[in-house]
């Protein structure tokens, strides 16, 4: 078991906090950008601003679950001044060092390439997108009961996606008694759905349903919702879309239609932030040990 290696975290929201525990409670030397709001006790945490980071020694550097921005700036929920990642700091690393992030995208993909250095993408992962579907469903429910003037129990619920949320989703609002259909397109999806006793449809043959629907709740990460199925639904329907930037609903045309919409994004680290914090920790911790 390898411990004495050198993180650097850049930047992070509320989950980072618990992440920072796991990592130097296990021996690790943990390096901070982007937390100058907080102080630590811990003689493993060195708190520092950008200027002062070694690159050199760093075995492995971790992003925040957004990565960065298209100019590679960081998200610091805990800083007031910005961060930036360059190609120019990636490759003043070590070979061996490995960039892990929760989600990435083209800025990232390219300097990370051009540097010729790992990256391993979090949330890519199954077992993390499994563990994070709980919190996930159970911050969906919560919208639910807050957002509507119904019981969950007996309601038509129509969960967009049977991926690893959208099995999460469905099957906790079936557990309170919620009339669940699932929207998915593979015939082995069909069987699970039917194995776990719930309705099942057709993708593309939703707008023939959703007009009985109370809630639709999307986890596909493209265009699902739009106006011929928004026109379908009653003046009382909720959507809940789960799905990443840009989401999967036409939210201009909905709220045109007067149809309450909710793009919840992040929820782990929103109401469960302790437990999300604990699950990347975790799978980082097993990942930067092996």
């Amino acid at each position: 078991m390898k411990s004495g290696l050198n993180i650097l975290i850049l930047g992070g929201d509320n989950r980072y906090l618990e992440v920072i525990n796991i990592l130097a409670s296990n021996n690790m030397n943990i390096f901070l950008n982007g937390f100058n709001k907080l102080s630590f006790e811990d003689p493993s945490i060195h708190n520092l601003e950008t200027s002062e980071i070694d690159f050199s020694i760093m075995d492995a550097i971790l992003l925040p679950v957004s990565g960065t921005d298209k100019d590679g700036e960081i998200e610091a929920t805990y800083s007031n001044t910005s961060i930036r990642l360059t190609e120019k700091q990636l490759q003043q690393t070590p070979d061996h060092c490995t960039i892990y992030t929760g989600i990435s995208n083209d800025f990232l993909d390219k300097i990370t390439h051009s540097s010729n250095r790992k990256m391993v993408r979090l949330f890519a992962r199954n077992d993390i997108a499994i563990y994070n579907s709980i919190p996930t469903a159970e911050a969906t429910l919560k919208i639910a009961i807050e957002e509507t003037d119904v019981m969950i129990h007996g309601s038509e619920v129509l969960v967009i996606g049977f991926g690893r949320v959208g099995i999460t989703v469905a099957r906790l609002f079936a557990a309170l008694g919620a009339k669940v259909t699932v929207a998915a397109r593979k015939s082995e999806h069909f069987a699970r759905i039917a194995e776990m006793g719930l309705k099942s449809i057709e993708t593309s043959r939703i707008e023939n349903i959703v007009s009985n629907m109370n809630i639709c709740i999307n986890t596909v990460p493209h265009s699902i919702i739009g106006p011929k199925i928004i026109d379908q639904m009653t003046s009382s329907t909720l959507i809940i879309d789960l799905a990443s930037k840009p989401g999967g609903t036409d939210f201009d045309y909905a709220n045109e239609k007067g149809i309450k919409t909710i793009h919840a994004l992040g929820l782990p680290g929103k109401t469960a932030p302790r437990t999300a914090g604990e699950i990347i920790g975790g799978v980082l911790l097993e990942l930067i040990q092996s």
